[in-house]
């Protein structure tokens, strides 16, 4: 979430009054960013982590696994002894830092410092992770432990799911039948966050997850866990009049969604060309990655049938009104908005020729002055049109004591807006006053039960990046089709189950073929002051993971094909992952042969080798999903009814056996490698 201003938030009737004024500071200020930076270049790879835990408490006597609401407090002494070992080493950039989530029961960490490209450093990830959680272990309670769950799969049931237990008639800012007040970050931008979403929005968000209907599952299912006729709200009733579905899992607040933990990867780009590159190609690998990480199949005490937390945090924070919705016509609103704050990219933004205008082809619309304003002022089409795209959203928390700033040493306005349009990706400028560079957020991951697991998926991603810029490859499929992709990921068993739109011939035209990548030669990179950057490692190979790779010029035979249709077909995850036919390698294998392009030793070959076998394994179904993994021991359990419940004791069972596997004391060798633990 980032940092967390302090102040006064106004309320959404007070809020939308400065709604216009902070999208025209908010482009004032990206405006001076873009006049100081767009001709930054050089900057070397770097990049980072984001893991989020959940906290939960054990009551052995009872058999319940329960959310901790601790968060003020464990981070207040988190941070103390962060600030102790900084102290004690006199440096501060190697201490690994935990910041506060939307969850009063979440933690986000990250590394002290971003990890370079060199390969002690990628080969360091997994440690980093594993001290990470060994600081939050060490001092929680003895009954509390941090797990990385991407949903904890009895939030909002009936009776006791935190410690301590609290009344969700209390739910001033959600109204939620199911969550307290309390279940929310105590910090003033959270709950105001959430209250007006719902005021903004006229109703309660309402998230329906279709329900996994086993043996004995009800049919149809009318939920009885659901206080039908509670009176307390004026949303109360929204769940009878049609908000809640039959045979769906129904939840109605921003905590569902926002109470998820993932994982995300940021990288440094070598310049804002290069950032823009990395973006569109990364566009149509999101919704792979989110199907390889599938980590969530139970929701508010019920198997869904689905494998992943997207919609559920799409739906959470949709503000939309009816009439953006389009279910009424256009009368106090601009814009018929077709997505939800937090979804799928809608443009790509690269001016690179492989960027054809047929792929943007879906309705992403843009205010029209802002797009005119940016324009004007000498920023190219598309990314004014990205600007303008996400400016057309209203900044949703805003603190009276930060509506008047410097636009030239201020970003807030800016970022109140970017940071709450919540992607597959996003698109970063620098920061003000700092020495970091444009960069790329790459967000659809789900975080797994395993540090071995999240520091693969980084590994693999921070590798594939590279592999796309080493190669120049081409991955566009039109964004209607990557939103299909999202719509196919997120069912149950999508890895295996389901078919993906993928690009053909990921090859530019040319001499470079797939026999011949291994051997392929990269391009000389170029450094901060126009020079080149030598390369020392073994017979010419790199020695590090880099930056700054020249885009070539437009071949001369590298016209659009006479139909996009034809770029591209349904592949399966194991054909996308390890090849089709003569012209497409498969990602696993261009990767393998950007690897060959660094000088390697070979342990930590045999290491990087460990991370891209949990990839090729889960791909080919010798490994398990989380998703599978946990919806297959719901259902093997002796008290399971084959009706589709998560029992408090089954919960119990599934949260101990999942802190087991990930101290290395249960062995599942369906759902890790033999690797795993590693000494």
């Amino acid at each position: 979430m980032g940092l967390l201003s302090l102040g006064t938030p106004l309320a959404w009737d007070e809020a939308k009054l400065y709604a216009d004024h902070v999208r025209t500071h908010g482009i004032t200020q990206f405006l001076h960013i873009w006049d100081r930076l767009k001709d930054r270049c050089g900057d070397e790879l770097l990049w980072g982590d984001e893991i989020e835990y959940m906290v939960a408490s054990f009551d052995d006597q009872e058999k319940n696994a329960k959310l901790s609401l601790r968060q003020t407090e464990i981070l207040a002494k988190l941070q103390a002894i962060v600030d102790d070992i900084a102290s004690d080493r006199g440096e501060s950039d190697s201490v690994p830092t935990f910041h506060p989530e939307y969850g009063r029961f979440m933690l986000e960490s990250t590394p002290g410092s971003p990890y370079t490209g060199e390969i002690k450093d990628l080969l360091s990830v997994e440690g980093n992770m594993r001290y990470r959680r060994h600081l939050a272990r060490k001092y929680l309670k003895e009954n509390e432990i941090p797990f990385t769950m991407t949903s904890f799969p009895r939030l909002g049931v009936p009776g006791v799911f935190t410690e301590p237990y609290f009344d969700p008639l209390d739910a001033v800012s959600s109204h939620s039948l199911f969550l307290p007040e309390e279940i929310t970050n105590p910090h003033a931008r959270f709950p105001t966050l959430t209250a007006n979403i719902r005021r903004r929005r006229g109703s309660k968000v309402a998230i329906n997850l279709p329900l996994f209907i086993d043996d004995r599952t009800p049919r149809p299912f009318v939920d009885p866990t659901i206080p039908w006729q509670r009176n307390v709200y004026p949303e109360d009733p929204e769940a009878k009049n049609g908000a809640a579905l039959i045979d769906h899992i129904y939840m109605d607040a921003m905590g569902f969604g926002m109470g998820c933990s993932c994982l995300q990867i940021t990288f440094q780009a070598c310049n804002v060309t290069e950032a823009r590159r990395i973006y569109d190609a990364l566009i149509p690998i999101a919704p792979l990655m989110l199907a390889l990480t599938a980590a969530s199949p139970l929701w508010r005490g019920y198997i869904a049938d689905v494998d992943c937390r997207w919609d559920v945090v799409s739906a959470s924070v949709d503000d939309r009104t009816e009439e953006e919705r389009g279910l009424k016509p256009l009368k106090e609103n601009r814009f018929r908005i077709p997505k939800s704050r937090y979804a799928s990219v809608s443009l790509y933004i690269s001016e690179y020729w492989m960027n054809q205008p047929a792929y943007n082809d879906i309705d992403a619309p843009f205010d029209p002055a802002i797009f005119e304003r940016l324009r004007t002022h000498g920023v190219d089409e598309l990314l004014s049109k990205h600007i303008a795209h996400l400016f057309i959203r209203d900044p949703i928390v805003i603190f009276s004591e930060s509506i008047d700033q410097d636009d030239t040493t201020s970003n807030d306005h800016f970022e109140n807006i970017q940071s709450t349009n919540w992607q597959t990706l996003r698109f970063k400028p620098p920061p003000v006053n700092s020495t970091i560079g444009w960069r790329v957020e790459f967000r659809p991951m789900e975080v797994q039960l395993t540090d071995f697991e999240n520091a693969a998926f980084s590994i693999f991603i921070v590798l594939l990046s590279r592999a796309i810029l080493h190669f120049n490859l081409n991955t566009y499929i039109p964004i209607s089709k990557v939103d299909e992709n999202m719509a196919r990921a997120q069912r149950r068993d999508a890895v295996h189950s389901e078919k993906f739109y993928f690009r053909k011939d990921v090859f530019p035209p040319g001499p470079s073929q797939p026999s011949s990548l291994a051997s392929s030669c990269p391009s000389t990179p170029v450094s901060e002051h126009g020079g080149p950057i030598l390369v020392n490692g073994n017979n010419g190979k790199e020695k590090k993971l880099r930056n700054c790779y020249p885009l070539p010029p437009k071949p001369d035979d590298a016209a659009p094909s006479a139909a996009v249709e034809d770029e591209y077909e349904e592949m399966s995850m194991v054909e996308i992952m390890n090849g089709k036919g003569s012209s497409f390698p498969g990602l696993l294998n261009l990767v393998y042969a950007y690897l060959e392009t660094l000088d390697v030793d070979d342990k930590s070959a045999r290491q990087i080798e460990e991370y891209l076998d949990l990839i090729r394994r889960r791909t080919n179904g010798s490994l398990r999903t989380a998703a599978s993994w946990i919806r297959e021991f719901v259902r093997s359990h002796p008290a399971y009814k084959f009706d589709s419940v998560v029992s408090q004791e089954i919960n119990y069972d599934l949260m101990v056996a999942v802190d087991e596997i990930e101290r290395g004391l249960r062995k599942v060798p369906d759902f890790l490698p033999e690797c795993y633990p590693r000494a």
